[in-house]
């Protein structure tokens, strides 16, 4: 009895191993931005990243759908607990206070 609980447990620390050696061998899906408008002198490096890795935005509806499409493997919203975009806009004063990088 002992044998069989002592190999279900090697079988089962050997599972989360290799599921979370998965996850981190992902790439992770951006966050969101609060920002409408990206300030000019973050603009250029933002437009440099690949869609796919920039952060959600409020009314960016294209970028939004090619970043949903792509790790959610459809354009269409779905109710997954995501916070939306006017989520955001709304709470804006819980989102962490942003630095001024390179100032």
């Amino acid at each position: 009895m002992h044998k069989i609980i002592f190999k279900l447990s090697v079988a089962a620390v050997a599972i989360v191993i290799v599921l979370g050696a998965a996850k981190i061998g992902t790439a992770q899906e951006p966050g969101w931005d609060s920002r409408v408008i990206v300030p000019r002198e973050e603009r250029s490096a933002l437009q440099a990243t690949p869609i796919e890795q920039r952060p959600y935005r409020p009314l960016h509806f294209y970028g939004n759908t090619i970043r949903r499409n792509y790790y959610h493997g459809t354009p269409i919203p779905l109710p997954r607990g995501n916070r939306s975009g006017g989520d955001i806009l709304a709470n804006r004063s819980r989102l962490p206070a942003r630095t001024n990088r390179g100032r």
